[in-house]
């Protein structure tokens, strides 16, 4: 592994954070007549989609963390002026985040929203964000139904969820050399995720093991069972599984895949999988397992040695993409807002992301693509010890994706 990717014990201080850089202003755009004027004097007021309940908690207070700290370690401001951070529970990501959608933009008077912890929610807010031309920036999974006239006020400082998937197929064609038993939830995330593996596994001359050669699909979030599913796969054909589970389910599939397969069939996964916020949960069984995100805790970058230093000294906690996409997610509001101007409006707000050029942040420098998604560089990660506890531990680079 090349140094620049060695854990190093971090000193820098947390003052050294790295923002966000604007490469010009913004072009002035019709003003949105779904918020009320606002002054320079006035709060940004930014509207916050997180799970608060549901199988997704832990990741919704993981998005709330990134996003605190930069108003933490930035003087609580965005675009120089005092930010009103206004927290609303998107659940399981349909329905409920669409009401609460609607209550941050017509009660709460949001500039921008952010947030959104599941492909869901974007789907599920997307026609209300295009009809109020608010800009929303959101920090999870991005669908890849995500409609086209919608696309200009939708942001994502995350990933496209069938490139986490994508990511990780030819590392995995290299090292199995095999058939390969895919699974995962029958929801959108599950499907991108699922996909996105199983098209670069095809593309790359890897055969699917599974009956039909597509998928297995467990219906979310009923399933807690996965032996059913775990026990149709033959050690004796299958040389690998690959898996896309997040939150309580993953705690679940982890334990339940090393009591069935375990140390007979090597799993590979998106990172979610192994989540530093459930690894303790999950215990010895996700040792060993390889995943593919589009950050490590250890990478060994300027702004990942601050990041992570801040992070620790708030949270006691090592950091995560979730927070990562969670901060960089204020920086890009914050940089937005400074080129807006110190009274814009959501148009003059969204207009200035478009204008945003490289973003320096903790997972290495990325900037938005023609579809508003990050280009930036995936990971290879395996599950192991690092010293002080259970980790995600940085392998190596993978591939950039993004257009």
């Amino acid at each position: 592994m090349p140094d620049r990717y060695r854990r190093r014990r971090w000193t820098a201080a947390a003052g050294l954070l790295a923002a966000a850089t604007v490469l010009a202003g913004c072009a002035g755009s019709a003003v949105d007549t779904s918020t009320p004027k606002t002054s320079a004097s006035d709060p940004l007021v930014v509207g916050y989609l997180v799970p608060q309940t549901g199988p997704y908690k832990a990741t919704g207070t993981d998005l709330l963390n990134g996003f605190q700290l930069y108003l933490d370690t930035h003087g609580g401001k965005l675009g120089g002026r005092t930010a009103k951070l206004v927290v609303q529970d998107e659940a399981e990501g349909k329905q409920t985040a669409a009401n609460a959608a609607k209550k941050l933009i017509e009660q709460d008077h949001a500039t921008v929203l952010a947030g959104g912890a599941t492909a869901d929610t974007t789907l599920s807010v997307q026609d209300l964000i295009a009809q109020k031309q608010i800009p929303f920036v959101g920090t999870g999974g991005r669908p890849s139904t995500l409609a086209a006239d919608k696309l200009p006020w939708i942001w994502h400082t995350s990933w496209l969820s069938r490139e986490v998937g994508a990511a990780i197929a030819e590392y995995v064609k290299t090292t199995v050399d095999g058939p390969v038993f895919v699974i995962g939830p029958d929801y959108q995330g599950g499907y991108d995720n699922v996909n996105g593996f199983v098209d670069a596994y095809k593309a790359a001359g890897g055969v699917i093991a599974n009956d039909g050669g597509k998928p297995t699909w467990t219906p979310w979030p009923a399933t807690t069972n996965f032996v059913p599913y775990l026990s149709k796969v033959d050690p004796a054909k299958v040389k690998g599984v690959f898996t896309f589970y997040a939150g309580t389910p993953a705690v679940g599939f982890v334990q339940q895949y090393a009591q069935v397969l375990g140390g007979k069939v090597p799993l590979f996964a998106a990172g979610f999988l192994t989540d530093e916020s459930i690894l303790e949960a999950q215990g010895a069984a996700a040792d060993g397992i390889h995943t593919s995100l589009p950050y490590a805790a250890d990478l060994d970058n300027p702004a990942n040695r601050a990041f992570s230093t801040a992070f620790t000294k708030a949270y006691n906690a090592s950091p995560r993409l979730l927070n990562v996409t969670g901060y960089d997610a204020a920086a890009v509001i914050d940089a937005a807002a400074i080129a807006a101007g110190p009274a814009a409006t959501p148009a003059e707000i969204n207009a200035a992301i478009g204008k945003l050029g490289q973003i320096d942040s903790p997972r290495g420098p990325w900037r938005f693509s023609k579809d508003h998604s990050p280009v930036q560089t995936y990971y290879l990660r395996k599950v192991g010890a690092d010293g002080r506890g259970r980790a995600n531990i940085l392998v190596q680079p993978l591939t950039t994706l993004g257009n």
